[in-house]
């Protein structure tokens, strides 16, 4: 038995062998604190909880739901829409359900990339896009450079000399450099995504989880983004519900059609008991736009957290930017990603090597803050016997 072609294009999964190495410390006993995968340790707020515990019993929700979404829930996310970014959309044409973004950002590729087609990828970035979605597609992914010096935001001239380019994919606030962007930023993207026929992909996982005063757009609120732009979104990271797989996509109809061909072809939706917990979420949100009590106090968290880290690691010698948004930190550690990595797992503490998120992260390693501050700080007394 053969794998297809397309399975076999793939690069190998870097953090895959990092598992192994990590199953193999615990074998032996090692205490490991990892700061490595983006998964919230915080619970989901209580009138979520409250709220699934009450749906999950009635008998109707365990009937297959649409597979674009439940009518309340598509509402529910449009009235977000408007509340947080002031933009108006359509439920019923310009709001789909996802299984968590992930696969919506997969799917997307599948409704509209044919063999061949280019596609301009960020680097670093989720291995979602370039693998999930372009490679297993049959498409040719296109990397996009996100360097340093350019605050980590594709060069705007590299985008205007690209050519016989199908879609690309954009993600901020970013994963895994936490970089920010503002509309006149997003602006530009759209003005060139209309001038060579684009489709905009744009990742808003994180636009929640922000600090310093700043408050991440949406693509959408820019003037005529709705006319190349689909916008996925989750509730991993806003309500903690990462074992849920909830999420939607919004923004230009025909996109929105095509995923919705793909879905019912391939899933029938999220279960209809988290849909509704999530109506109860999103409706969390005061009509002023400004964030509920739950997401004020994850945010705090997540800033007590990050100034911790960045202590930590400025008395390590090791030089970073405080991010103003996602919970991750993105040093350049000056060495290879992978042996900073392993040189950080002799003393138990559990990081993500930059050159895993493409060849762009080499010296970079991605911490992430969701483990206790007491443990960000134990992690850092453990790096200083590397140091």
């Amino acid at each position: 038995m053969e794998f297809a072609e397309r399975v076999e294009r793939l690069p190998p999964y870097l953090f895959a062998e990092i598992e192994k190495i990590i199953l193999e410390k615990e074998k032996q006993g090692v205490n490991l604190i990892s700061l490595s995968i983006g998964d919230p340790d915080l619970p989901p707020p209580d009138f979520v909880l409250e709220t699934l515990r009450k749906e999950i019993l009635n008998q109707k929700n365990h009937n297959y739901s649409f597979s674009q979404g439940e009518p309340e829930f598509k509402e529910a996310v449009a009235e977000w829409y408007k509340r947080r970014f002031n933009v108006d959309l359509n439920p019923e044409k310009e709001v789909v359900a996802l299984i968590g973004s992930k696969e919506g950002i997969a799917n997307i590729a599948r409704a509209f990339i044919n063999s061949g087609d280019r596609v301009l990828v960020p680097d670093p970035a989720y291995p979602v896009y370039a693998q999930g979605a372009v490679i297993l597609n049959d498409g040719i992914p296109v990397t996009m450079p996100l360097l340093e010096e350019n605050d980590f935001k594709p060069s705007l001239e590299f985008l205007a000399s690209q050519k016989n380019i199908k879609m690309m994919f954009l993600n901020y606030p970013n994963n895994p450099t936490a970089a920010t962007v503002d509309k006149s930023f997003l602006k530009e993207i759209v003005e060139i995504a209309k001038e060579k026929g684009m489709i905009v992909c744009y990742d808003n996982a994180y636009s929640e989880i922000c600090f310093d005063d700043y408050k991440a757009p949406s693509i959408l609120e820019v003037e005529g983004a709705m006319d190349v732009a689909v916008e996925f979104h989750t509730c991993s990271k806003t309500f903690c519900m990462t074992g849920d797989r909830i999420g939607f996509a919004v923004g230009n109809r025909k996109l929105i059609e095509g995923l919705v061909k793909v879905k019912s072809q391939i899933d029938s939706g999220p279960p209809r008991y988290i849909q509704k917990a999530v109506v109860k979420a999103l409706e969390s949100y005061p009509k002023n736009g400004e964030q509920p009590v739950y997401v004020k106090r994850l945010n705090s968290i997540y800033k007590e957290r990050r100034d911790t880290l960045i202590k930590g690691l400025k008395d390590l010698g090791i030089k970073c930017k405080k991010p103003k948004a996602t919970f991750y930190v993105w040093p350049d550690v000056g060495q290879n990603s992978v042996e900073f990595t392993r040189k950080l797992l002799e003393v138990g503490v559990v990081v993500a090597p930059g050159v895993g998120f493409g060849r762009y992260g080499e010296t970079y390693v991605r911490f992430s803050l969701t483990r206790p501050k007491e443990e960000i700080e134990e992690a850092c007394e453990r790096m200083k016997k590397v140091f």
